[in-house]
């Protein structure tokens, strides 16, 4: 099961595929990624760009908060990101974890960290997010 939800994801088109974003790994209590650095995620300065950390920290926390979620006849959606930019990168792979701190009925905390190959901390962030009925009209 959790092969074919990984398989799926890595077909959605948007924002994740653009940015060559691999799901690895994705359950209710751990989703884990990984990309290689390419110019498309660099800013002026040649680094990654922050919006790339925090994407890629909603996304993996949206994940799993959908996984806990759905189940329970609810969607989710962003409320906050929290992102912190720990150490600039301009090459390589990066990789990302994303755990849950809370599971809550209407609102759920994940918490992700991405690093490098040399398993130094890039970037670390903090979603909340809410479980909305999935009846509930968005926008």
């Amino acid at each position: 099961m959790a092969e074919k939800i990984v398989d799926w994801l890595n077909t959605l088109p948007g924002w994740v595929k653009e940015m060559g974003v691999v799901i690895l790994t994705a359950s209710p209590d751990e989703v884990t990624c990984e990309w290689e650095v390419k110019e498309k995620h660099h800013q002026g300065y040649g680094i990654v760009h922050g919006g790339v950390h925090c994407g890629v920290i909603e996304t993996l926390a949206s994940v799993g908060a959908a996984l806990v979620a759905r189940p329970r006849g609810q969607r989710i959606v962003g409320l906050e990101n929290n992102t912190s930019f720990i150490r600039a990168v301009r090459s390589g792979k990066l990789h990302a974890l994303a755990r849950p701190v809370t599971r809550g009925r209407t609102t759920q905390v994940w918490e992700a960290w991405i690093r490098d190959d040399k398993e130094q901390l890039v970037a670390q962030g903090r979603v909340r997010l809410l479980c909305l009925d999935e009846s509930t009209a968005l926008g």
